[in-house]
């Protein structure tokens, strides 16, 4: 342990404090990427030259998420322009009368497009379409994020077990059969989201009634001001500005939009496609109906052409200004890893936060409680560079190395690591990790969404290592 992996654990724990006191992290992640480099590298021009790079690697980090949240907005702005999303919208609003209700709809849709697709496509599909009807419903914006974040970030992700991309990493950094850590880690994160998702649910439940008491007009307005002006689609169900229902185009553009989009689902199965791949078809198909919704409501000739390009704008502007200040955050965490500390400081860097967390993973006794508990935390604690996967070989290795010889054991202690590490840094309690896009598409404040999982999601990954430890 250096001087530089003493002063970044310092800055974890000021950043961390920092937004327990909800103060804004941006200050302290820029000065303490700075503090590290200077440790590290002993040159404050290094130093100073680490924080633009740092920034650098993490907005490539985070480009995608950028990048499918301004096509998925800027598509949708297209098409409550014609009125298109009035029409899509309404079955869903039928369903959904009750807080209740939208809170279930919400959590079932995400975890079901999640677990074939991952939580990056459906945040934007899901979020955008269903989150506006739930609030008009009376479920207030942040319990609409939660559900989303919980059921996709958390539990699909954690256990990943249709794509199995997770499992897959832990399974051989720990040295067991893939079969064992996908079985174990599947009911672990359904223990854990049947724990998070209803306690997330009533420990806002006075927020809710009181949010369900006010009217529609001002559910909306509440709404409005968290930032999300897309929650208008649901205001207009109402009987807003827009086009009639009876409109040719917007009912037309209504069946196109879902069938397109349901095709690129088909594809995806059809095709095996997963992570990046299915993120990026959804991408392109988002693009290509941004297209058509804009050539058809944009009026003729030269009008339409600018209209498409406004919306792409619209949906850029709104992507960066949600998540541009998650940019510094996140270029400090990064140097928590091996791979994010090289691209930041250059080959030879070790990860600082990896490296203190193999130093505590030592103390503990192996195939006992405290080494269930102590991977747990350390699933925790690498998942705060708000990636969730990064952390899988770190936790995977180090079951593997607390029960030699033992791959049920060693697969049970993988698979509460990888609880840990997904659940943390996948997008439940990270502010700078995918949960940044859930409050984004809500229109809520990631940093209050990221405090109101902390307990949900920590009483559920105790109880499900619990459940481990008896039943295996």
């Amino acid at each position: 342990m250096t001087l530089a992996h003493w002063v970044y654990l310092l800055g974890a724990l000021v950043v961390v404090a920092t937004m327990v006191f909800r103060k804004n992290l941006v200050v302290p992640s820029l000065v303490f990427t700075f503090l590290v480099a200077w440790a590290h590298q002993g040159s404050v021009i290094a130093a100073v030259e680490s924080i633009f790079n740092a920034d650098l690697y993490a907005a490539t980090q985070l480009f995608n998420v950028f990048l499918i949240i301004s096509i998925m907005v800027a598509m949708l702005r297209a098409a409550h322009h014609i009125g298109a999303d009035v029409h899509m919208v309404r079955p869903i609003q039928k369903l959904m009368r009750t807080p209740l209700v939208a809170y279930t709809v919400l959590v079932l849709a995400t975890a079901a497009i999640s677990l074939f697709f991952w939580p990056t496509p459906a945040i934007p599909l899901v979020g955008a379409l269903l989150i506006p009807t739930a609030v008009r419903a009376g479920l207030s914006p942040l319990a609409a994020a939660a559900a989303v974040a919980l059921a996709g970030q958390g539990m699909a992700l954690a256990g990943d077990v249709v794509i199995q991309g997770a499992p897959s990493i832990t399974a051989s950094a720990a040295g067991v059969p893939l079969t064992l850590l996908l079985v174990k880690g599947g009911i672990l994160t359904g223990v854990t989201g049947a724990v998070a998702i209803p306690l997330a649910y009533l420990m806002q439940r006075q927020e809710i009634r009181q949010f369900h008491r006010q009217s529609v007009e001002d559910r909306m307005q509440v709404a409005g001001m968290l930032g999300d002006s897309r929650l208008e689609m649901a205001a207009t169900a109402q009987g807003g500005p827009n086009p009639p229902l009876g409109n040719l185009r917007a009912a037309v553009c209504a069946i196109v939009v879902p069938v397109l989009l349901l095709a690129a689902i088909a594809a995806l199965c059809g095709f095996h496609l997963k992570g990046g791949d299915a993120t990026a078809l959804l991408g392109g198909v988002g693009s290509l109906l941004l297209v058509i919704l804009g050539l058809v409501g944009g009026g003729r000739g030269t009008d339409a052409l600018e209209r498409v390009s406004q919306h792409l704008v619209e949906g850029f502007t709104f992507s960066f200004r949600a998540m541009g200040p998650v940019i510094p955050i996140a270029g400090f965490f990064y140097l928590g890893s091996p791979d994010g500390a090289q691209a930041i400081l250059g080959k030879g860097a070790p990860g600082f936060l990896f490296d203190a967390a193999v130093h505590v993973s030592h103390a503990l006794p192996p195939g006992s409680v405290a080494a269930a508990f102590g991977v747990l935390l350390l699933g925790l604690v690498t998942g705060l560079d708000g990636s969730g996967f990064a952390g899988l070989p770190l936790v995977g290795s180090v079951a593997g190395a607390l029960a030699p010889g033992n791959p049920q054991t060693a697969s049970l202690l993988g698979a509460i690591g990888q609880m840990g590490s997904v659940w943390s840094g996948g997008g439940t309690l990270i502010a700078w990790s995918s949960l940044v896009a859930v409050a984004a598409v809500a229109g809520v404040n990631v940093s209050e969404l990221a405090k109101r999982n902390l307990v949900p999601v920590l009483v559920g990954l105790v109880v499900s290592t619990v459940v481990g430890l008896i039943l295996w």
